[in-house]
């Protein structure tokens, strides 16, 4: 009886697959966390908003608006999809719409502003973007805390 009992040993061949899986319970780590801070990424201008009911305005996902802001102080700051800017003056303000809305025209222009600011203020800085070019001028608000 040959080798009875006695299995030659065999040779290990080495693997050559990867194992992924602490990989992917590092990348669903990564995912929970930008998910938890991606709300609070969010940069802005302290703007106490009119609070009233109105329709929402129907916009184009495809064309990022400009918002202009106006302060309780009436300083006026920008915001151009992510990229929001430092307080400015009205005639840069005028300038800097004008150029954008050179470049690409079917931009909406919406405006911010708060509420304690005065009207006067507000109808300035409209009479501005229509002198830049906007045709169309929307007001942002925000709805009543009773109404939602």
């Amino acid at each position: 009886m040959k080798g009875m009992g006695m299995m030659p040993p065999r040779q290990s061949k080495p693997m050559s697959e990867i194992n992924v899986v602490p990989y992917i319970d590092v990348m669903l780590v990564l995912l929970v966390i930008f998910m938890v801070t991606a709300p609070m990424l969010t940069q802005g201008v302290k703007v106490d908003l009119p609070e009233t009911t109105s329709e929402p305005i129907q916009s184009d996902k495809n064309v990022e608006s400009i918002v202009v802001s106006v302060d309780s102080n009436g300083a006026y700051f920008m915001e151009i999809g992510d990229e929001s800017s430092q307080p400015m003056a009205l005639e840069s303000v005028r300038d800097r719409v004008s150029k954008i809305l050179a470049q690409r025209s079917d931009r909406e222009v919406l405006v911010r502003g708060d509420e304690n600011v005065g009207y006067g203020t507000v109808v300035r800085l409209m009479a501005q973007l229509q002198a830049a070019g906007a045709s169309n001028v929307g007001l942002i608000t925000e709805a009543p805390a009773g109404n939602e």
